[in-house]
């Protein structure tokens, strides 16, 4: 089972980008954010055409977040955190695929800092380990996967100055990520990857693409009995480097039968 994480950077904008990468790769879930697209606008109807049920939560101009299943319809268990209100941005869905429960999440930026975005940053996060340790707590298969704009350690940024005091390196949010894997959930990517840097994102400024200014802040944590299974990990980067793309580029883990202890 191939499932993936793609901050798309706008729907209606880069449908033409999903619907290639779909028709490439396969994945056979999709947790998308960033739709930028308000709730009644989104194309349904053309990722049924590509053979991918949906659910969603939209948001007009920012935000909103959206689970696809290849083949299937992805049975949504909840649209936000446990106690936020229905005004609340949408930055959290859920949804039950193929007998693995998926968390699909768009964690806020966080700038600037110090302030209240990154005051709300910290209290939103809270809020998912709240909830991420309850589904833990249920024994169930689950994958946490999306944007969480943190860089977990140094070695997921390029080497610069450039972010030094940036929300997305601070301490408090490196210390809330450590804290989900201190739960028990194992970070996918870097677990197959352990040396070096892995990056998902490159800002569409002073060419950092081309010249691989990039950062982790897409991943893809599983749960502790679906570790075991995990058997590949990897960055579509070719997709950034299309025509109209995303500033970020899809990650995906491929799960399969947990082995056998002989």
């Amino acid at each position: 089972m191939r499932i993936a994480t793609f901050n798309i950077n706008g729907l209606t904008r880069r449908i033409g980008n999903l619907l290639d990468w779909l028709e490439v790769a396969r994945p056979d879930v999709v947790c998308l954010q960033e739709l930028k697209t308000a709730h009644d606008r989104f194309p349904r109807e053309r990722l049924e055409e590509a053979g991918y049920g949906a659910v969603w939560r939209g948001e007009r101009t920012w935000n909103g977040v959206a689970i696809l299943a290849r083949d299937a319809v992805p049975v949504m268990t909840r649209d936000a955190l446990p106690g936020e209100d229905a005004t609340a941005q949408s930055r959290y869905i859920e949804a039950a695929v193929r007998g693995i429960l998926i968390g699909c999440l768009y964690a806020p930026n966080g700038n600037p800092a110090p302030g209240p975005k990154f005051d709300a940053k910290l209290v939103w996060h809270d809020r998912f380990e709240a909830h991420a340790a309850d589904l833990l707590a249920a024994a169930v298969p689950v994958v946490l996967a999306g944007d969480y704009n943190i860089v977990p350690e140094p070695r997921d940024i390029y080497e610069t100055r450039s972010y030094d005091g940036n929300a997305l390196i601070s301490p408090e949010g490196r210390a809330a990520f450590a804290r989900l894997i201190a739960q028990g959930w194992t970070d996918a990517l870097r677990a197959l990857h352990p040396e070096g840097s892995v990056f998902t994102f490159w800002d569409y400024r002073r060419n950092r693409f081309e010249r691989d200014g990039g950062m982790r802040l897409d991943h893809l944590l599983l749960s502790p009995d679906l570790a075991p299974q995990l058997r590949e990990a990897g960055v579509d980067r070719e997709v950034r480097a299309a025509e109209n793309a995303s500033d970020h580029a899809p990650v995906w883990v491929r799960l399969g039968r947990a082995r056998r202890r002989a």
